[in-house]
């Protein structure tokens, strides 16, 4: 199994749709078809079961995923061990959230035009680590939300964006003009896997204990709004499908962007990073 081919893999796993993760991975959707059904058969199963919808993991599928995540992050912690080693000019970043958000994509063009010569590698993280891998050595700078447990990381806001909840259209809810966490009480909220940063977690379940489907991956916190009429929480302003809506949550605390590094991390890129990313989300 190729590593290529692995990432390939992971995407459709998290994006649960073929399309997605052919617009994720820059490539069109043959090609990534064609590489899963081989990936199929050198598996000797079947990884996702497909229908009109899109497509679900199959138990091997859920098997294959926690293994293929944890090697490609051995062979990115490698890359990064050794290009140290031989001291080139690189940065890797962790982004978690809407890639389509201006403030990203004034910080990217600003980052490249500043540093033209640098191999920028940017790893694109799913819900279970705020912090985008920055504990585990994966990436130097995280662009990320808070809040999370910032022991041993040094912590820069950006920019607040209000909070709603994420109703089923037909939902009787979603007709409200806003809402408050107490007209929630009763109802299943998605969850994140036993292990997630304790403090992110309490965050997006409104700062009490939920019951709820896990998820990792924001299309599976839709999938779960949609199929189970599940609450969900997203910052406002972020495109939703149409049978989905988000009303305002008028008691519920700003989700924050923010720039996260290591602490005593004396990059000198990280420290450009920062200062170019406050430039771009204050324009």
């Amino acid at each position: 199994m190729e590593l290529r081919t692995l990432r390939y893999f992971v995407a459709v796993a998290e994006e649960l749709h073929f399309g997605r993760a052919a617009a994720r991975l820059h490539m069109s959707q043959p090609p990534l078809s064609r590489a899963i059904k081989q990936l199929e058969a050198e598996a000797g199963a079947l990884l996702f079961t497909r229908s009109p919808a899109g497509v679900a993991l199959t138990p091997v599928g859920a098997v294959l995923l926690d293994e293929a995540r944890a090697l490609l992050d051995q062979a990115e912690r490698l890359r990064r061990r050794v290009s140290a080693a031989a001291g080139g000019a690189t940065i890797t970043i962790g982004i978690l959230g809407d890639g389509t958000d201006p403030g990203t994509t004034r910080l990217a063009a600003a980052f490249r035009e500043s540093h033209p010569g640098v191999d920028i590698r940017v790893r694109d993280t799913d819900l279970t680590d705020p912090t985008c891998g920055l504990r585990a050595g994966l990436v130097d700078v995280a662009l990320t939300r808070a809040p999370f447990d910032e022991t041993a990381l040094t912590v820069r806001g950006l920019r607040t964006d209000p909070v709603g909840a994420v109703l089923r259209a037909d939902d009787p809810l979603a007709r409200r003009g806003h809402l408050r966490l107490a007209d929630l009480a009763g109802r299943r909220w998605f969850q994140f896997p036993q292990g997630t940063d304790p403090v992110w977690q309490s965050y997006w379940n409104g700062g009490e204990p939920r019951e709820g489907p896990v998820v990792r991956v924001v299309q599976e916190c839709l999938q779960a709004v949609l199929w189970n009429g599940t609450i969900g929480l997203a910052p406002l302003g972020h495109d939703l499908p149409a049978n989905l809506a988000v009303v305002p949550l008028v008691d519920m605390a700003p989700s924050r962007v923010v720039v996260a590094w290591n602490d005593g991390d004396t990059n000198p890129l990280i420290r450009s990073f920062v200062g170019i990313a406050t430039a771009a989300y204050h324009p």
